[in-house]
């Protein structure tokens, strides 16, 4: 990875931890920031804090050594990052933390959580008519629990406003790459996901998990042979009167049963599988939008570009380009004092 041109100032970053947390929310984000600090020298400042400074037992058995206490950790804050975990709906209901998190997101000019680290910003009253995710498992109480958030459990990341939350685990790193982005260009954070030896940098619209997940929820064999057949015949007729003939039942009886076994309309598994395999050939070809779109079933470019503007707020091209990394090349000789991240071999 090439070192870049130093920032004109530095980006205090501060991440909060609490007993039980994931130890990947914490390290992830960390590890993203800390590498593109490397390449961009003086770009980050990063700072572990935690309810008085006490070292914190990771749901994993491992410890980290918090730098600072919520009390002593004072000024501005450029990015403030919440992380999650099994121990996150007992951290919300710590009054002196998140009351803490409440004044330190009116100094922070973003604010994110990772995971279910997005209770805890719920329960300060900073995601309040706001859209956001958390894990998907978690989707569902985060939404009952505060009524007035958008919950959005598809995509990885969403972004609204200065706040940022993101689904589970790993979609930490992702946020903290599209941070990253903002902060320093595209470029430092293909870098940094190269050097992390990550596939791809996926972007905030790519859902949690992959359609063909959602097909695994139905219980009548005959429905399973149906969702293989659905992945298999994309070009062909999927509306629900086609899919009802080839199930041999009535179109309403059909997508009462879909609906409930699968979690979907028939309608939206389809368009899924569709999506998802225009993302695969997207990330994996470089076929033109028309032989993508009738692949997948759409028909035209347009309906393909539809559906990604609504499942993935993204067009189909931006989507590919920033899937498309340049070719790796050898890194140049390390500047004086400088200590360059290496390209990492893929």
């Amino acid at each position: 990875m090439d070192t870049l041109v130093a920032p004109q100032r530095i980006r205090r970053i501060v991440l909060v931890a609490f007993p039980d947390v994931q130890l990947l929310d914490v390290s992830g984000p960390s590890e993203v920031f800390s590498l593109a600090g490397r390449a961009a020298p003086g770009a980050y400042a990063i700072e572990l804090v935690s309810i008085g400074g006490e070292p914190v037992r990771a749901s994993s058995g491992l410890t980290l050594l918090a730098q600072s206490s919520t009390v002593a950790c004072r000024g501005a804050i450029d990015t403030l990052v919440v992380a999650g975990g099994l121990g996150a709906r007992d951290a919300a209901r710590d009054e002196r933390l998140v009351s803490w998190i409440r004044l330190a997101a009116r100094r922070s000019r973003r604010v994110s959580a990772v995971c279910t680290g997005a209770f805890l910003l719920a329960r300060a009253g900073l995601l309040d008519g706001r859209r956001a995710t958390t894990h998907w498992a978690a989707c569902d109480a985060l939404q009952r629990n505060y009524p007035s958030i958008d919950v959005q459990s598809d995509p990885i990341f969403v972004r609204d406003g200065n706040v940022y939350t993101s689904a589970g685990v790993t979609a930490g790193i992702d946020l903290s790459l599209a941070l990253v982005e903002e902060d320093l260009g595209r470029r430092a954070a293909l870098d940094v996901a190269r050097a992390l030896v990550l596939f791809v940098r996926r972007p905030g619209g790519q859902a949690q998990f992959s359609a063909g997940l959602a097909g695994q929820a139905a219980e009548r064999p005959s429905l399973r042979d149906l969702q293989d057949w659905i992945a298999d015949n994309l070009e062909q007729d999927l509306s629900v009167t086609a899919l009802a003939a080839r199930s041999f039942m009535s179109p309403r009886n059909f997508a009462r049963v879909f609906g409930r076994e699968v979690g979907v309309t028939p309608a939206a598994y389809v368009e899924s599988v569709r999506i998802e395999r225009a993302r695969i050939l997207l990330e994996t070809t470089a076929l033109a939008l028309e032989e993508v779109a009738a692949r997948s079933g759409f028909g035209t470019p347009e309906t393909l570009r539809r559906s990604f503007a609504r499942r993935l707020r993204v067009s189909p091209s931006e989507y590919r380009s920033r899937f498309t990394a340049a070719p790796v090349a050898p890194p140049p000789a390390p500047a004086e004092n400088v200590t360059p991240i290496r390209r990492a071999a893929r």
